[in-house]
């Protein structure tokens, strides 16, 4: 097996310091998202790990797509039968997180979680390619199935269904949005004294702390 001690390498790109930041974590997220979004080592800025708890105690993650994010929170879509999606609606909670290595840094953010308006749900359905849309209808996501040959088939049936007709949005897919009480800013630093800059909802302020890394 091969001895992994020496892989390391030295962060030293940027800093985060409580003298440049935003009182509004929001605002640290979009300068933090846009930055990312022009750099051209980050491919998905948008692609973030979801952790939610099972039935079993263990947290389960699993990458996904960020589709919007407002003061209020960020907002994504999955299937509501999904193993993410039955543990949101057991705990209304999730954790999410963004790693951008170019630029040496990551985001926690602990939310609660609930669904979006039908209607913005259906918006966003229609808005997807025809190819996605039938996707969403085909997979019974997180499911045992039999093979691929199943989803292939059902895929086949269902463009010839839809072939002229708009494809109606399932009733068990759609967005949810998390709403931050937790999001933790992390930015590599020489000698591993990274910055972690940590927000706090308290009522309805945001309490900002350094952490140590």
């Amino acid at each position: 097996m091969e001895n992994l001690h020496d892989k390391r390498k030295v962060y030293e790109k940027s800093q985060l310091i409580e003298s440049e930041i935003k009182e509004n974590p929001i605002e640290q997220f979009r300068d933090w998202f846009l930055d990312a979004s022009s750099n051209p080592t980050v491919s998905e800025a948008n692609a973030m790990a979801i952790s939610t708890v099972e039935d079993d105690g263990c947290p389960r993650i699993r990458m996904v797509l960020l589709k919007e994010y407002t003061y209020e929170g960020f907002i994504f879509y999955t299937n509501y039968e999904s193993r993410k999606g039955k543990a949101i609606d057991k705990t209304h909670k999730a954790c999410l997180h963004f790693f951008w290595p170019g630029l040496e840094r990551q985001i926690i953010i602990k939310a609660d979680v609930e669904k979006i308006a039908a209607n913005l749900s259906d918006g966003y359905f229609h808005s997807r390619p025809k190819g996605s849309q039938l996707g969403a209808v085909v997979s019974p996501q997180s499911r045992v199935i039999p093979n691929r040959e199943f989803l292939e088939v059902k895929l086949k049936e269902l463009e010839a269904e839809f072939e002229n007709s708009e494809v109606p949005r399932p009733e068990n897919w759609g967005g949810y949005i998390a709403k931050p009480y937790e999001i933790e800013f992390w930015q590599g630093r020489p000698n591993r004294l990274h910055d972690r800059i940590i927000y706090t909802l308290k009522n309805v302020d945001w309490e900002i702390s350094r952490l140590a890394p």
